[in-house]
């Protein structure tokens, strides 16, 4: 897998019309998320070259069929399965989501993450008031909004465990009671158990927490960077217990259920711009700045939620003909 300097490049193609149930958006700011390192390690089968980038904030400039005219000129952040990093962006209108008076660069920082973690807090985990709970990756994007959904569903106590000092002081900021090194699991947890466990780990992590979970506790799984092979649960064993093993996947939610996942979004985006929330981000980076971004994000060098910022670029192309965006050039 080729991962150096040049993976991307700036191309011209031609701006993109939105189809039926699509709007166009003209891009002030992508978010940079997980998903770009799946696709440039090769575990999303995506043709290439391609657009890149699956989340951005901007104005809708051109609606398809079946979406009202009215929309035009809407602040948005949208969710889309390729092509943010781009001057203009087509995302399916459902997943267009009216921000308000919300800042546009904080607005492309709510991405998949943000309803992920609503989701996983609301939705999968349904955590109930006084439960404890369990986050990995705890300095991450979806991480450090799940520890700040959680505490208004009622949580007791939050911990969350990161990848180093600095990844744990970091994430320390964000409503966790405690946070534990990777390196100091499972010793550090000694017997505690918990109602509710997010796992973005996966491997012998995701193994453990099923035997950490107290009776009727919840394990789950969004993610699994810590290794893609099996992970062994007795059904009977989990019956007895009344545990659950449950996954929370967005992507598959966009296809199959976006209103729902449209639903989870305006939740976060509400929680966000009343302050209640906070979206850190705490990078930012030129369009042409991409490939250093997703590597520092892969490596562990970022802390919560990165973004770039295209409006320079979408300025310089503004009107009929090409625009410039950020391509994928090798595999």
């Amino acid at each position: 897998m080729h991962r150096g300097r040049h993976l991307y490049r700036v191309a011209e193609l031609d701006e993109p019309v939105p189809g039926p149930g699509q709007a166009a958006i003209r891009v002030a700011y992508a978010g940079v998320q997980w998903g770009d390192i799946l696709v440039r390690d090769g575990h999303f089968p995506v043709p290439r070259p391609f657009v890149p980038g699956f989340g951005a904030a901007g104005h809708s400039v051109a609606v398809g069929a079946g979406v009202d005219p009215a929309r035009i000129g809407e602040r948005v952040a949208a969710l889309t399965t390729a092509g943010a990093c781009a001057v203009v962006v087509v995302a399916p209108a459902v997943l267009a989501l009216d921000i308000g008076d919300l800042p546009l660069r904080t607005a492309a920082g709510i991405g998949w993450g943000a309803p992920t973690a609503y989701d996983l807090v609301s939705t999968a985990a349904r955590v109930r008031p006084g439960e404890s709970v369990l986050i990995h990756a705890a300095a991450g994007s979806v991480g450090t909004l799940a520890a700040q959904f959680a505490r208004p569903a009622g949580a007791g106590r939050i911990v969350g465990v990161a990848g180093s000092a600095a990844r744990a002081g970091y994430a320390a900021r964000f409503g966790y009671d405690e946070v534990l090194l990777c390196e100091e699991l499972p010793a550090g947890l000694g017997e505690q158990a918990f109602d509710v466990i997010l796992d973005a780990v996966g491997g012998p992590t995701r193994q453990d927490g099923l035997g950490r979970l107290a009776p009727h506790g919840r394990l789950v799984a969004y993610g699994n960077p810590g290794g893609f092979g099996p992970v062994l649960a007795d059904a009977d064993d989990l019956l007895a217990q009344g545990k659950s093993l449950l996954t929370c996947t967005s992507h598959l939610l966009a296809r199959t259920g976006p209103e729902r996942l449209a639903d989870s979004a305006r939740r976060a985006i509400r929680l966000i711009a009343d302050g209640r929330v906070r979206v850190d981000i705490t990078a930012e980076y030129e369009l042409t700045d991409l490939s250093a971004a997703v590597r520092r994000l892969a490596d562990g060098s970022t802390h919560g939620t990165s973004v770039l910022r295209v409006a320079r670029v979408a300025r310089a192309a503004r009107g009929p003909g090409p625009s410039l965006i950020a391509r994928v050039g090798g595999s």
